[in-house]
């Protein structure tokens, strides 16, 4: 079985014709199929909409959140109650056809590929937004190392073990090929074509590459340091403690000389520097004894392979 997971949040406009398209799609591919719905607390008649369907297609499924949470939120808990071998997820605004399904499914089925994204090679958005992805793209390669061309495609296809490992909040759905690469399972991805937006409008505005920064610097952490947390902290203590030190001892010198240092505003940055790098340096290391101490409480691993049955 194939699980569709569709996150849907203010689709009125193009649930009809996306559903069409879908079922066309679905009756070319032989294997069984569910459709899962993820409405995201839709204020429009998308649920309504969503529920017509439900009663004509008996393998459409809903769940509906009771307000917006987001789409990280929707998509982990499509993960979570898809019952299929593999999951594709897309949205519902028909930018991505679901024609181009196949083209994952293919690649995912040979057993290579845990994971398989789109990437819309031929991108058809506004300037604005294909520049910013473009750079949140180039960041997300430099600094992870994991190169895609298109992070952020919505059309995507997963083993059933890989979608479940995915625990999504806040914008981490634009980092999912990165988690589950860092989770070892293997990704790739295959250019498919891209439509312009035919119905609603876009939930971009530019205000969100912002608001998205600091995930990126949050990813960057736990990918980097999540397990090691003292090389990030005792660093960053190190160098303030450091700066805060040769502060004091540049002071002192001039304290001996004869200089009047008591009301200096220096010294009060220097104790200050002090004081934080050191404050810097015992956050890094409680981190390191509490990850170390949930280590070895965990008494299971998630494993490749094993002759046990």
């Amino acid at each position: 079985m194939i699980s569709y997971v569709i996150p849907v949040y203010n689709e009125e406009e193009s649930l009809s014709a996306f559903y069409k398209e879908l079922k066309k799609v679905i009756s070319k591919i032989k294997d069984s199929a569910e459709i899962i719905f993820i409405d995201d607390g839709s204020t429009d008649s998308s649920l309504r909409l969503l529920k017509d369907l439900s009663k004509k297609d008996k393998f459409v499924r809903i769940f509906s959140f009771r307000k917006n949470q987001g789409k990280a939120e929707a998509l982990t808990l499509g993960f979570q109650k898809a019952k299929g071998e593999y999951a594709v997820t897309l949205d519902a605004d028909l930018q991505d056809r679901p024609s181009e399904i196949s083209k994952l499914l293919k690649l995912i089925k040979q057993d290579e590929w845990d994971m398989v994204s789109g990437w819309r090679y031929k991108r058809q958005d506004s300037k604005q937004k294909v520049i910013s992805s473009k750079f949140f793209n180039y960041l997300a390669r430099n600094f992870w190392g994991l190169y895609l061309h298109d992070y952020n495609c919505g059309l995507k296809a997963y083993t059933s073990e890989c979608a479940k490992s995915l625990k999504l909040y806040g914008g981490f759905h634009r980092f999912i090929p990165l988690l589950a690469y860092q989770e070892g399972f293997q990704v790739t991805e295959v250019a498919i074509e891209h439509d312009k937006r035919k119905f609603g409008k876009s939930k971009f505005g530019f205000s969100k590459v912002w608001k998205d920064l600091p995930d990126i610097f949050t990813m960057l952490f736990l990918y980097k340091y999540s397990k090691r947390p003292m090389h990030f902290f005792g660093m960053l203590g190190g160098i303030i403690f450091l700066i805060g030190l040769g502060i004091l001892i540049y002071l002192s010198i001039m304290h001996f000389i004869g200089y009047t240092i008591g009301d200096r505003p220096l010294l009060t940055y220097g104790m200050l520097f002090l004081l934080a790098g050191l404050q810097s340096f015992l956050t890094g290391f409680l981190a390191d004894l509490i990850i170390n101490t949930s280590a070895k409480e965990i008494t299971h691993h998630p494993l490749r392979f094993s002759t046990d049955v």
